[in-house]
């Protein structure tokens, strides 16, 4: 990484209770916070602003939203007041088309995806932010290619910071008690380890073509949070390293995988 180009990271974001816990992934977070170059702006990709058509916060102070029930009561006290960019939600429309991005000017903000790992690296809430939402209508290839077009803004001091999990499926986890790994879990893990500096088009990225995996399907029984790290690999050059901050899997089938480029 050269002294102008910013990372991108993949970061696997897990409970929303990671914002009020103190563990190895949320001290590996604000190390990220603490070690990197500070940006001058941050794009966020979130697993849980899965829409029809691609949109883009674009207001000047996105509201915190607390996309989750059943939590203490400290959770849903806890803000982060980051500001948002409208000048850079319009540059993610230019440099976006001729696929069409909708400025999202009050319906959404950030949600726990992105302020959840956000408020560990950048406590201060002082870095300018916008939310990219994924699109769940195209093909995995399409989310891999977006990410190569956002790989220009890394030049101009904007981070790019995808979160999500890449094993993912809470019908399966292990809520009390023993959290050994699922074998399955385990596996597409690994695999997902293995080919995360695979070089060749998008269309034959293995994982990309994730589901070809026998623990594909049942790591991630939905999409929505596992396409977030195909942007992170997009915007790779394909000579940066490639390294993983924190990893784990909790609760049977619940991934911590994070992944740094650059």
């Amino acid at each position: 990484m050269t002294a102008q180009r910013m990372p991108a990271l993949f970061l696997g974001h897990g409970s929303p209770m990671n914002v009020l816990e103190d563990n190895h992934y949320t001290r590996a977070w604000r190390h990220l916070g603490e070690t990197l170059p500070r940006p001058k702006a941050i794009v966020v990709i979130s697993a849980h602003w899965f829409t029809r058509g691609t949109g883009v916060t674009a207001m000047e102070m996105p509201k915190t939203i607390h996309d989750f029930g059943g939590f203490p009561q400290a959770l849903y006290d806890t803000h982060y007041p980051a500001p948002g960019s409208p000048e850079l939600a319009q540059q993610l429309v230019d440099l976006l088309a001729p696929d069409n991005v909708t400025l999202d000017k009050e319906a959404w903000g950030f949600d726990h995806g992105s302020w959840g790992v956000l408020i560990k690296m950048y406590p201060d809430a002082d870095i300018p932010m916008v939310q990219l939402s994924i699109d769940s209508t195209r093909p995995n290839a399409w989310h891999y290619e977006i990410g190569r077009k956002l790989a220009t803004l890394r030049d101009r001091g904007v981070m790019l910071i995808a979160s999500g999990n890449v094993v993912h499926n809470l019908r399966t986890a292990r809520w009390h008690g023993e959290n050994t790994p699922y074998p399955w879990a385990a596996s597409f893990n690994q695999y997902v380890k293995d080919n995360l500096a695979w070089r060749g088009p998008a269309e034959e990225h293995p994982l990309v073509n994730y589901l070809q995996h026998e623990g594909g399907a049942l790591s991630n029984p939905t999409p929505d949070h596992y396409l977030p790290l195909l942007y992170v690999l997009g915007a790779w050059d394909g000579e940066e390293p490639i390294t993983i901050p924190v990893e784990g899997i909790e609760m049977g089938s619940l991934s911590m995988l994070s992944v740094q480029i650059g």
